[in-house]
């Protein structure tokens, strides 16, 4: 396994890293040794599940009398806790009957239909194997029910890549990034030091932070510019091959 000596691309303006953009750094995370663990996010880093979450969450919205215009953009519910999104939409407080009746409405159709409207972004899969087979344990760490996660990564053939698949409960339990890794920590018995989370929104940087971790943001996925700046993540990636360079 490499010790952490990286390269860190730097790109200028919309560039994409090339020759003259990349500057080679000393990257360490915490003065950390050795990364041996790696978890990882679901939705909008290993795959793009927008029309899938999307399609679904305005069926559950159309149940509880609240339906959603075609026009307007819902993107921004992919990644965080989904009943509290949906509360925000229903204008409601997050433990609302009204809340948990649009993700009951949700689920009805996600279970389907949802789970498979969706696909794996590029290299996931080849990267995933190249991580494996250099000695990284992977752990997916996603705030999507465990069970869905789980069918989702055993349909695009994934699930053989980690040595297991962490996600919240149908309760609501483990919804918070920051209590899910804490969870996986715990279960898993890992050195925080020997860690790195990778994600796509600010939850996943937050939540690894609150537990000693540094994060490596994707800029594919749907965490803004904006929102990746104010997080503010050790590093940025602007495809998941590009993990290759950091661990």
């Amino acid at each position: 396994m490499m010790s952490l000596n990286h390269k860190i691309c730097v790109s200028i303006g919309n560039f994409e890293p090339s020759l003259d953009s990349i500057c080679e750094v000393k990257f360490k995370l915490k003065g950390r040794l050795v990364i041996k663990n790696i978890l990882i996010d679901l939705d909008g880093t290993l795959t793009d599940p927008k029309v899938g979450i999307t399609t679904s969450a305005r069926y559950g919205l159309a149940k509880v009398g609240h339906p959603i215009a075609d026009e307007v953009n819902i993107d921004w519910i992919i990644g965080p806790p989904l009943q509290a999104s949906l509360a925000k939409i229903l204008n409601v407080p997050v433990d609302d009957v009204l809340a948990e009746q649009a993700l009951m409405g949700y689920r009805e159709r996600f279970a389907v239909t949802g789970l498979y409207e969706n696909h794996v972004f590029e290299d996931v899969a080849a990267t995933l194997q190249t991580l494996q087979q250099k000695g990284f344990r992977l752990y997916l760490a996603t705030a999507k029910p465990q069970i869905y996660a789980k069918q989702i990564l055993e349909h695009f053939d994934l699930l053989q890549y980690f040595t297991y698949a962490y996600g919240s409960e149908l309760n609501g339990e483990r919804t918070n990034k920051g209590e899910l890794i804490a969870y996986i920590l715990e279960k898993e018995k890992l050195n925080p030091a020997e860690c790195v989370m990778v994600g796509d929104r600010e939850h996943d940087i937050f939540g690894a932070r609150s537990n000693g971790i540094d994060t490596i943001a994707v800029e594919y996925g749907y965490g803004s510019d904006q929102e990746l700046t104010a997080a503010a993540p050790k590093a940025r990636i602007k495809t998941f091959a590009e993990l290759l360079q950091f661990v």
